[in-house]
């Protein structure tokens, strides 16, 4: 579990420190990084169930809230700790309860409505009523989340391929 543990937030303070990164109107370095949470999060519930992916998500937000206050500004801390937290409880719950379909439905829904929420909770919290154009970069950020949740399929099908069969 450590090595979940220092993977989940390892991805969560690299975003959160890329996220102030604009690639352009619609975009930031954030959003092509964070995704990498949600194919940790599956993997360990795949591999050990919901309650092990639970403490994983749980401690890897209280050690990537206080390394992100230490190095993003508190808005973004705060932002991405509350995205972070309730995204991961929705991806671990989501993927449970469709983990025994095909391999590829359960990590892809817990994604896309795991990365949906994220990215309404983060930005509206880190962004909202300044002047940058967060809106376009919500958006930016959800189809690159949901683009990287796709090209995650194959590297989750490759290390739980063992499991399946």
């Amino acid at each position: 579990m450590l090595l979940g543990v220092l993977a989940m937030a390892l991805v969560v303070v690299a975003s959160n420190i890329l996220v102030q990164y604009p690639i352009n109107d619609w975009l930031t370095w954030g959003a092509i990084s964070y995704p990498a949470a949600y194919l940790v999060s599956d993997l360990i519930n795949r591999g050990h169930g919901p309650i092990p992916a639970r403490r994983v998500a749980w401690v890897g937000f209280a050690v990537a809230v206080a390394a992100s206050l230490a190095l993003a500004p508190p808005r973004i801390a705060l932002a991405s700790g509350t995205a972070f937290i309730l995204s991961q409880l929705l991806d671990i719950s989501v993927f449970h309860r469709l983990r025994q379909g095909r391999w590829w439905k359960a990590p892809l829904a817990a994604t896309i409505l795991a990365a949906m929420l994220d990215t309404f909770v983060f930005w509206s919290i880190a962004f909202a009523g300044g002047g940058d154009p967060w809106f376009t970069w919500a958006l930016g950020d959800l189809g690159v989340k949901l683009a990287m949740g796709l090209l995650l399929l194959l590297p989750f099908r490759l290390l739980t391929w063992r499991s399946v069969h």
